[in-house]
């Protein structure tokens, strides 16, 4: 059963997690704000262009967190920690990304109220102008926020998975010893 536990169990939970974080980050949101966001985000290619390179990066690392966290003879399946961290920190393009899109929508809703008139313009018209400024805020920082995760995810579910199979966890050099379970010669 601990085997199974270790080998199964623990990966599948713990790539899961930041699956249930996003989500659970989605569903906190007030209701009105998340309405509004779906709406503008259906029409701005900005807000598309950062969630779906956010998607296609966060998708990979949690392939690559599964196998990363795949005990493998010995010991963990690095071979993927090199990518793992390079998509890691992809995650820092996010904010910035999120951050041209509110100078864009900024830029877009100073020309367009510059050249409508010299009359007051109307709240409503500055908001719905300003709105693309605003998503593109949140979706950058959102998919910033959900593809640090997976990283850390290995790294506190290698030292878990290790200590429950029995391995030393804090080993002097750094590197988990790893379950005994699942080692005979240990």
């Amino acid at each position: 059963m601990r085997r199974i536990l270790i080998l199964v169990v623990l990966p599948v939970a713990f790539c899961l997690l930041p699956v249930l974080a996003a989500a659970a980050i989605v569903l906190a949101l007030p209701e009105l704000a998340k309405d509004f966001y779906f709406k503008r985000v259906i029409t701005s290619r900005f807000d598309q262009l950062i969630l779906g390179l956010g998607a296609l990066v966060f998708l990979a690392q949690i392939s690559l967190t599964w196998r990363a966290l795949r005990w493998q003879g010995l010991g963990f399946d690095e071979r993927f920690d090199t990518w793992l961290s390079n998509l890691a920190q992809a995650a820092e393009w996010f904010p910035l990304l999120g951050l041209l899109g509110t100078v864009a929508g900024i830029l877009q809703t100073f020309s367009t109220i510059g050249g409508i008139t010299s009359e007051p313009v109307q709240p409503q018209v500055i908001i719905g102008l300003y709105a693309p400024a605003i998503t593109a805020t949140g979706s950058g920082l959102f998919m910033a926020l959900i593809n640090i995760l997976p990283t850390w995810i290995v790294l506190v579910g290698r030292q878990l998975i290790a200590s429950l199979g029995g391995g030393d966890a804090h080993a002097e050099d750094g590197v988990a010893a790893g379950p005994r379970i699942l080692s005979k010669t240990r």
